[in-house]
C-alpha cells in the first residue's frame, strides 16, 4: 500500500491519534500489507507514501532500526496562516519540513468559473476561457534532508533558484522550496532540532516559551529582506482535463548578458495529479513559447526531465522543475502533456497559459547568500 491508499490508511489512524491526543508514528495499529508510514531511527524517513515496509521481527531487524516518535499532530487551519516555525508532514509527497514564512499568491485556477472573470494572456489564443485570480497561501519551507531520497523519484527537492549578478563566475543559487497550505499537516514535537537541513540552526532557534517552539533568527529576516524580490511567489495556474490536475508556478530568476544582448532566465515548477483511480503514464510534452521579441517556439519531447512517470491512484502525484530562457523580457508558455492509458489510448491534458514577467524594475538578484 502507498501513495493515496496509505494516505487513506494514515488518515484513519491520525484520526484515532487525534481524538487518543496519542504521538504521531507510534505503532498504534498493525501495518498493512505492503507499504506502511513510519519513522525509523537512523536516518529513515517520514515520506509516508514512499517507504517500503520493513519487517522488524527479534530475528531480523534490518540493522536494528526501530521505530520513533516524531511529534504529535496538530489539526489543520482551516482559516488563517502557519506562523514560522510550524513543523509539517507533506500531505502528497510525506516528507517533513518545517515553515520559513509565508507568500500570499495569487491563484489562477481555470476550474473554477467566476461571474467576473479577467482575460488570460497569451500569444495564441490558448485556452481563451477567462479566469480570475484569487488570494492563495504559500509557504517558504526547509525539507528535512533524511527524507529527499525516499520522494526524489516523485518530486525534486533541490528547491528553486536564481541568478547571481553577471559578473559572478557562479551561475545558480538554491533557495527553500514552496508548498501550498492544503499541503500542510501541522504536528508539534519537543525535539530542539527536529529537522536536518543545512540552515535550520542558521535561520531558526529553539524558544520553549513561544508556539510554535522554533522563532525567526535575524539572519532570517535579513535573508528575507535581501532577496524578497527573487523569494516572492507571485502567480500560481491550475488547470484539470480528464482528471489530470496541472499546476503551475513560475519564478523569475534573473537575466544575464550574452553577445551583447540580454537573456532572460525563468524556473517553472509543475505539479501533475491524477484525480481518479485510473492508471496513466506521461509519454510526451509539447510546448509553445512565446517571446515578447515577436518569436514563437515549439518544443517537442518524450516524457518530462528524463522520465515517463506513471500516475496511479497509490502514486497520484509527480513534481518537477525546468528553466527556460528569453530575449525579452517577458512572455507566454503554454501547451499540452500526451497521457498513455492501460489499452495503449492517448489524451492531451493542457497546460494553463503563464506569464514570465521579469521584475525589470527591481534590482539586480543578489551575487549571494552570505551569513
Amino acid at each position: 500500500m502507498s501513495g493515496g491508499a496509505a494516505r487513506r490508511y494514515l488518515a484513519a489512524a491520525l484520526g484515532r491519534c487525534r481524538a487518543r491526543g496519542l504521538p504521531l508514528w507510534e505503532p498504534l495499529w498493525q501495518p498493512p500489507p505492503a507499504r506502511v508510514p513510519r519513522a525509523l531511527s537512523g536516518g529513515s524517513v517520514a515520506a509516508l507514501s514512499l517507504l517500503p515496509r520493513r519487517h522488524l521481527s527479534s530475528r531480523n531487524r534490518l540493522e536494528g532500526k526501530v521505530l520513533e516518535t516524531v511529534g504529535v499532530f496538530e489539526a489543520p487551519k482551516q482559516h488563517g496562516k502557519y506562523e514560522t516555525g510550524q513543523l509539517f508532514l507533506h500531505s502528497v509527497f510525506g516528507y517533513r519540513g518545517i515553515v520559513l514564512f509565508p507568500w500570499q499568491a495569487r491563484l489562477y485556477d481555470r476550474d473554477v468559473a467566476s461571474p467576473v472573470t479577467e482575460k488570460s494572456e497569451n500569444a495564441a489564443g490558448h485556452g481563451s476561457k477567462e479566469v480570475k485570480g484569487k488570494t492563495h497561501t504559500y509557504y517558504q519551507v526547509l525539507i528535512d534532508a533524511r527524507d529527499c531520497p525516499h520522494i526524489s523519484q516523485r518530486s525534486q527537492t533541490e528547491a528553486v533558484t536564481f541568478l547571481a549578478n553577471h559578473d559572478d563566475s557562479r551561475a545558480l543559487y538554491a533557495i527553500p522550496d514552496y508548498v501550498s497550505h492544503e499541503d500542510i499537516l501541522p504536528y508539534s514535537s519537543t525535539d530542539q532540532v527536529p529537522i536536518q537541513h543545512e540552515l535550520f540552526e542558521r535561520f531558526l532557534m529553539y524558544d520553549q516559551t513561544k508556539v510554535p517552539p522554533f522563532v525567526a533568527r535575524d539572519t532570517l529576516c535579513a535573508w528575507q529582506e535581501k532577496n524578497h524580490p527573487w523569494l516572492e511567489l507571485s502567480d500560481v495556474h491550475r488547470e484539470t482535463t480528464e482528471n489530470i490536475r496541472v499546476t503551475v508556478i513560475p519564478f523569475y530568476m534573473g537575466m544575464r548578458e550574452a553577445q551583447n544582448s540580454h537573456v532572460y532566465w525563468w524556473r517553472y515548477c509543475i505539479r501533475l495529479e491524477n484525480l481518479d483511480s485510473e492508471v496513466v503514464q506521461l509519454r510526451e510534452r509539447h510546448w509553445r513559447i512565446f517571446s515578447l521579441s515577436g518569436t514563437l517556439e515549439t518544443v517537442r519531447g518524450r516524457g518530462v526531465v528524463g522520465r515517463e512517470p506513471v500516475l496511479s491512484k497509490e502514486q497520484p502525484a509527480f513534481q518537477y522543475s525546468s528553466h527556460v530562457s528569453l530575449q525579452a523580457s517577458s512572455g507566454h508558455m503554454w501547451g499540452t502533456f500526451r497521457f498513455e492509458r492501460p489499452d495503449g489510448s492517448h489524451f492531451d491534458v493542457r497546460i494553463p497559459p503563464f506569464s514570465l514577467e521579469s521584475n525589470k524594475d527591481e534590482k539586480t538578484p543578489p551575487s549571494g547568500l552570505h551569513w
